[in-house]
């Protein structure tokens, strides 16, 4: 697929958005491309942790075609914003951790990618934004939800109804991304941190991503609860028999099997 790369380095996925003279920008094709990608990872149990990036120097996703997207109907934007937040609750649904890698524009709709990955690491160069209200329309693909979970509520109107866009280190202080690193650095930080990520037990990172994300649409107590059945079921794995085992015989070297 030309609009979307995959390539995969042991336990780990790497999808690039790969449309670089149009900043990366989420064209339908681009989308439909997308979904197939993640529909491929979602079928690879063999895949710990996925990244998501930009190809080029200035852009991980510069927001939707607003070329393509300027003559829709109401009815054509309903389905357009409804293609577009499907995908993206895809990606935040998959059994695997996946991880931002932002190396420049991420507005809009690449705010919005970035937003439903797990976590985010930015290259100094990154800027956030969503600046929909000055084209004279809302965040469409989940901004306006998931900005207002992952940052000060008063945090998120503030930058979607001002539509101002903010610097890598802005992002940093808020909580909006993890890290903040050079550019050059961005690609072996994310991978240093997906491969610490993928010598855990598979089983057991999976159990905990569905333990957080359900719990934060839960009142505490069904939450403690998901977090009680998912942890129990971690022991009906090979990996929690072997992975205590390596604790009590102090073996540092441990391998497991996703099983």
């Amino acid at each position: 697929m030309e609009n979307v790369l995959f390539e995969k380095q042991g336990h780990v996925s790497i999808i690039t958005i790969n449309r670089p003279k149009a900043l990366n920008a989420l064209a339908t094709e681009v989308l439909q491309d997308l979904e197939k990608v993640v529909n491929q990872v979602a079928e690879d149990k063999d895949t710990y942790v996925a990244v998501i990036t930009g190809a080029g120097e200035k852009s991980f996703v510069a927001g939707a075609d607003i070329v393509e997207m300027k003559d829709k109907s109401v009815e054509e934007a309903a389905e357009y914003s409804a293609y577009g937040n499907k995908i993206f609750r895809q990606i935040e649904q998959l059994h695997c951790p996946v991880i931002a890698a932002v190396n420049g524009f991420a507005l809009g709709g690449g705010c919005e990618l970035a937003m439903c990955c797990d976590i985010r690491i930015a290259s100094e160069n990154a800027v956030f934004g969503q600046p929909e209200v000055g084209l004279g329309i809302t965040p469409g693909f989940g901004g306006t939800q998931r900005l207002a979970r992952l940052v000060p509520t008063g945090i998120a109107k503030e930058m979607i109804y001002t539509a101002r866009n903010i610097k890598a280190d802005k992002a940093l202080e808020i909580g909006l991304v993890n890290k903040v690193v050079a550019k050059e650095e961005l690609m072996p930080a994310v991978m240093k941190l997906a491969n610490t990520i993928a010598k855990n037990a598979p089983i057991a990172v999976a159990q905990s991503k569905k333990s957080i994300n359900d719990g934060l649409q839960m009142n505490i107590d069904d939450g403690v609860a998901n977090e009680v059945k998912n942890f129990a079921d971690c022991f009906a794995t090979e990996d929690q028999t072997y992975g205590m085992e390596c604790f009590v015989n102090r073996v540092k070297d441990k391998e497991f099997k996703n099983k």
